[in-house]
């Protein structure tokens, strides 16, 4: 194809390598390009032999490449000015989870992104998981009538074997925070089921990370939902060994859901007046970083949308205003609590 959709990919760690590999397979996509600041060797990059390798954007920009797309997998604190380097030469950007650590930086992407009438793409691939699929269609169609409780769960292990001594995990300014990191990609099927949040109470807690990260490692979070009905959010990462689950219940008029599983990827209840649910595909695995699973493995749809977006035939899966949106709702978890006890 002449009109492939030209890829380099900025970060070549465990997600980085992830969006590489979806690119380097799929017809529709050509990979131009990897950049990372650590040195080729480390980065077991074997599989992209031939696919030129820079220590830096700005290493990658004197070679003269042409590319469509940037895909951003560095540390969260810099996944805005990195942005803003691409977007400066008029190039789109997909920015992993979370877009920024703060909404006026979040915010910064925007209106950068504006002004060039480039387009930003937020990785949230949870979004395309049967169970987030059917929920989705189901609070949608107005079945369960008024929502009245909404509780998530998000209970998972990170030890000293997640947050190594050479890692910016656990950095306040590169991290950001275990909501920001761990379980953002479960706010965001909050806010996109049920849109944004109020009167927020937060109180976090560090119960065994106080030598391995500078922030929280589980909390919980009351508020309201700006379209009625109360919600909390009970999270941790001090789970012994492995990953426990991420669920989300749903108490409502006319029916109650729970969907369970490591990532939310199961629906473990349905029980809604007059509704019979329908046969759900299997989900994909969660992602595979070596000891540690993270959220389901769905880049290979996240890639295929901005494919699809840019030869006009679908719509932004995770527009950037959503992604300023989680950003604003973690903050106010965070601004509302005590730093932690």
């Amino acid at each position: 194809m002449n009109n492939k959709i030209k890829f380099i990919v900025i970060g070549c760690g465990h997600i980085g390598k992830r969006h590489a590999a979806m690119i380097w397979s799929n017809e529709e996509a050509e990979l131009v390009a990897l950049i990372d600041v650590k040195n080729k060797s480390l980065l077991k990059l074997d599989a992209y032999t031939d696919i030129p390798f820079f220590d830096s954007y700005e290493a990658f920009r004197k070679a003269g490449l042409d590319f469509d797309v940037a895909n951003i997998a560095v540390p969260n604190g810099l996944h805005v000015p990195i942005a803003l380097e691409v977007l400066n030469d008029r190039k789109h950007v997909v920015i992993e989870k979370p877009l920024a650590l703060s909404k006026i930086d979040a915010q910064k992407v925007i209106l950068r992104a504006e002004e060039v009438d480039k387009k930003v793409f937020v990785v949230m691939q949870n979004r395309y998981s049967p169970p987030s699929v059917w929920l989705k269609e189901v609070v949608d169609s107005g079945v369960l009538g008024q929502i009245h409780m909404v509780q998530m769960n998000c209970f998972w292990n990170r030890d000293e074997r997640y947050y190594t001594p050479d890692s910016w995990h656990g950095s306040k300014s590169l991290d950001g925070g275990t909501l920001f990191t761990q379980f953002s990609h479960f706010i965001d099927i909050l806010y996109w089921l049920f849109g944004g949040i109020k009167n927020v109470q937060s109180r976090f807690y560090d119960f065994n990370h106080q030598e391995l990260t500078a922030f929280e490692d589980s909390g919980n979070v009351l508020f309201e939902l700006e379209r009625g009905g109360m919600g909390n959010l009970n999270f941790s990462t001090a789970v012994w060994d492995k990953n426990l689950e991420s669920s989300m219940t749903i108490i409502a008029e006319k029916g109650s859901i729970q969907v369970g599983g490591q990532y939310m990827d199961k629906v473990c209840y349905c029980h809604i007046q007059d509704y019979t649910m329908p046969a759900l595909q299997d989900t994909l695995p969660g992602n595979d970083y070596g000891h540690y699973k993270g959220s389901a493995a769905n880049h290979i749809y996240v890639i295929q949308n901005v494919i699809d977006v840019l030869h006009g035939k679908a719509a932004i899966t995770t527009p950037v205003q959503d992604g300023v949106a989680v950003v604003e709702i973690i903050e106010q978890m965070y601004q509302m609590g005590n730093n932690y006890m």
